[in-house]
């Protein structure tokens, strides 16, 4: 968790895990969280649904998102917002690095 101002570099806080999906918590409050994230190819995470609203940002790799049954394709310097209790689900086509923003919606 932070508790002063820090510098980081987002690529290097998580390292790609063969077959794995590697998980940093950089910021963890009531009211949300930041994550980074490495999935490696054919990783992901099966469909389900969050109590936040959420920002997606790639920092490396390519990934393919669902969201509501509508596919996008997101690449590095990427970001999306998913909105609160919408179904979505993530899937590496290559290996990919992402932050994690999460916000509870009220």
């Amino acid at each position: 968790m932070c508790e002063k101002a820090t510098i980081y570099k987002t690529e290097k806080l998580v390292e790609y895990q063969e077959g794995s999906v590697v998980s940093k918590e950089i910021i963890k409050k009531e009211t949300g969280t930041v994550t980074v994230f490495a999935f490696d190819k054919n990783e992901g995470l099966s469909e389900h649904t969050a109590p936040f609203d959420a920002m997606v940002q790639v920092i490396d790799g390519t990934l393919e998102l669902t969201i509501d049954g509508e596919l996008f394709t997101l690449t590095k310097g990427n970001m999306i917002i998913m909105p609160a209790n919408i179904p979505h689900a993530l899937h590496a086509k290559e290996r990919f690095k992402m932050v994690l923003t999460m916000i509870k919606s009220n």
